[in-house]
Order: structure tokens, then C-alpha cells, then sequence
């Protein structure tokens, strides 16, 4: 394992991606102040480039990699918003790119990824090893990978949103953080204070969850979930101790409730949001957090949706 990053890493990662990642806009909902008893803030990363926090990870890691590395090119399995990011970030860098997918990613993400010059090879999320093919390729081509979460330069640039973030509002005194591999809630550790730290991840996932409860890192099976941004079965090397280290619990939602967050966030907030990145909003609105009297923060981690997906998602 190597060295877990710093707040002084996440720090040099924003002076870093200062030119290529947007400072995006925090919201007050009204609304969701009503239904909560608190007030709620929310972080718009669904309205980031390439429509997610991914890009900050993405955009760091690639920019410490030497000319060399760059030039032979990068590698990367995702189900599409770190894809969609690392994409992003070599064709800026003038580096090739290699994207391992789950074939049953939505095809918006697989069109945004092609569409970016990267070549795509798909596998099977439930019975392929997304790890071993993707290590195989890298050797064989000579690729660089640029893991999706468990890597310090993807840790330290997704910290750089909750550092924006607390820069933004100034204070909170909670802030609830969708949670798949541990990447963004991880990097919020680096730089959050004294604010609690709550994250949020699915029902039939709850890798995080059993985790922390077991005292080490829990293996489970790919989980069938709406969530297609949060379906990896263990957490990260990395992640894990900074989760276990700076969070103060985890939550779960089933997707019937990320489906009331999607439809609430659409309906009351005019926002559009994929269904991993409506993880946090789900968790308030099911009661799984109270933030009766509070200040607190949600990050809205990724937008990639398709019209037909969020159609068929909230009929």
C-alpha cells in the first residue's frame, strides 16, 4: 500500500486542476429545508465537466504522470463517470486511453467516452474480474492505470470538492457523501475539520457499511442496484482507513427511496441527477439522517443520465 494522501496533497491538487475542473454551484432548496427541518446545501457536481466530481481524481492523476507514461497512454475500469473523466483528462494531456466498461453501462456514458477518441472494452460486472482484465491490458499495451477511487492523485483531487465546497458556504455542521469506493468521502477526510461526515451508500451494497462494522475490508457480491456508479464489491486499500479513520457512520437507502430523490431533486430543485448521485438527498429524505437544526451539506456527485434512463427510472 502506498502512502495515504494529505490535506497538503488535496491542496496541490486544486492549484493543479484550477484550469480544468469547474468551481461548481452550490443551491439552497427550500424545499428540501421543509421536508428535513435543517438547512440544506447542495454541492452541484452533476454540474461539473464531464457531469461528475470524477474529473478532479482523473485530472490530477493524469497531471503527475511524466511525458512518457502520456505518451504510451492510460488506462481505466469504470461503469462510466471515471470513464467519461479519464477520457477527458488524456485527451487534454494528448494521451491515449483505454476504458474498461460493464456492458451494461448506460449508453450515454459509453457515447461521451467514444465520443472523446477513447477506445472501450466491456466486460461482464457480475462474473468477469474488472481488476485482472484491466491489469492484463495494462501490460500488455503498457498503460498506466488510473484506478477509479483507490489511488492517493484520484483521493486528492476529489477531496478538492469538499474543500471548494466548505470554501463556498463557509461552515457545516454535517455533510452526507454518496459512497461506492470511498474516493470523494475519503478525500472529504483530508479537509473537512470538525464537520461530521456521514456517508451513503445502497442497501444491497453496503460494503462500507459492514466493513466499519467488521474492522477491516469486506468483500461482497456485485450488487443489482439502480446505483450503477456504486456497484464495486470491496472497498479501497486506500480509502478504507481514511473512511474508517474520519467518518462518523454510514447510511443506507434502497433504490425505491433514490428513486423519491431523483423524482424530489427534478420536481422541487429543478436538478437532474443520476441515480448514485442522488445517494445523499435519499438518505435525508428517508429519515435515515437528521439534520433537524443543522447546516448541512449534500454532495450531488454525477448527472450522467440519460432522458429514457430517468423516464423509465421514475414511471
Amino acid at each position: 500500500m502506498t502512502d495515504l494522501p494529505t490535506r497538503a496533497d488535496v491542496e496541490e491538487a486544486a492549484f493543479r486542476i484550477a484550469g480544468v475542473v469547474a468551481r461548481t454551484p452550490v443551491l439552497h432548496s427550500p424545499a428540501l429545508d421543509e421536508r428535513t427541518g435543517g438547512q440544506v446545501l447542495l454541492k452541484c457536481e452533476n454540474l461539473q465537466h464531464t457531469g461528475s466530481f470524477k474529473v478532479r481524481g482523473a485530472a490530477n492523476a493524469v497531471a503527475r504522470l511524466d511525458p512518457r507514461h502520456l505518451a504510451r497512454g492510460v488506462i481505466a475500469f469504470s461503469s462510466g463517470n471515471h470513464a467519461l473523466a479519464v477520457a477527458t483528462a488524456a485527451k487534454a494531456a494528448g494521451s491515449p486511453a483505454l476504458l474498461v466498461m460493464p456492458s451494461d453501462a448506460p449508453a450515454a456514458k459509453f457515447a461521451a467516452v467514444r465520443g472523446l477518441g477513447a477506445e472501450v472494452v466491456t466486460f461482464d460486472r457480475y462474473t468477469d474480474d474488472r481488476f485482472a482484465l484491466t491489469a492484463r491490458l495494462a501490460a500488455e499495451h503498457g498503460l498506466t492505470p488510473i484506478p477509479p477511487y483507490d489511488h492517493a492523485d484520484v483521493i486528492a483531487g476529489a477531496g478538492t470538492t469538499t474543500a471548494e465546497f466548505l470554501d463556498q458556504v463557509g461552515s457545516l455542521d454535517v455533510l452526507a457523501v454518496p459512497l461506492g469506493g470511498g474516493g470523494q468521502l475519503a478525500g472529504a477526510t483530508l479537509v473537512s475539520g470538525d464537520v461530521r461526515l456521514i456517508g451513503v451508500e445502497t442497501a444491497r451494497g453496503d460494503k462500507n457499511r459492514r466493513s466499519l462494522q467488521a474492522g477491516h475490508r469486506v468483500r461482497i457480491p456485485v450488487p443489482r442496484t439502480i446505483a450503477d456508479g456504486v456497484t464495486g464489491e470491496i472497498p479501497g486499500e486506500l480509502t478504507f482507513p481514511l473512511v474508517r479513520r474520519g467518518v462518523e457512520r454510514v447510511v443506507v437507502v434502497d433504490d425505491d427511496e433514490i428513486r423519491a430523490a431523483l423524482a424530489f431533486l427534478f420536481e422541487e430543485v429543478r436538478l437532474v441527477v443520476e441515480p448514485s448521485g442522488a445517494l445523499a438527498v435519499a438518505a435525508l429524505l428517508a429519515g435515515r439522517l437528521d439534520v433537524t437544526g443543522a447546516r448541512a451539506g449534500v454532495v450531488l456527485s454525477g448527472g450522467n443520465i440519460d432522458l429514457a434512463r430517468l423516464h423509465d427510472l421514475l414511471a
